[in-house]
This record gives structure tokens, C-alpha cells and sequence, in this order.
């Protein structure tokens, strides 16, 4: 068993992380420019391409 002593060490540790892993990612997140018109013209410059390198069936004879 660990010492309680111990065991709150090794906790107060952990929590330090924790709190510098948090810290971290939020001035990551408020770098980032807004997504929403970006997100918007990415998918559909996506879209066209898949659109543009999918053949097309061949036209029907009547």
C-alpha cells in the first residue's frame, strides 16, 4: 500500500499536469481563427474534387 503522504505527492503532480495540459489547449484553441467560413469552402472545395474524379455513367442510347 502507498503512503498517504505519498500518494497525495504523486496526486498534487498529477494535477499540475493536468492543469498545464488544460492551460495548453486553451491558448491552442484561442490561436485558431473562427471555422465557420473556412470549414464552409474547405468541404466544398472537397466536394467539387470528388465530384470532378468520380467518372460519369455512360449516356444512355435511346
Amino acid at each position: 500500500m502507498i503512503d498517504p503522504e505519498t500518494h497525495r505527492a504523486l496526486h498534487r503532480i498529477r494535477a499540475a499536469e493536468l492543469h498545464a495540459q488544460a492551460k495548453a489547449h486553451r491558448l491552442a484553441c484561442s490561436a485558431k481563427p473562427p471555422r465557420g467560413l473556412r470549414t464552409r469552402l474547405g468541404w466544398t472545395l472537397v466536394e467539387l474534387g470528388l465530384r470532378l474524379a468520380t467518372p460519369r455513367p455512360p449516356a444512355l442510347a435511346h
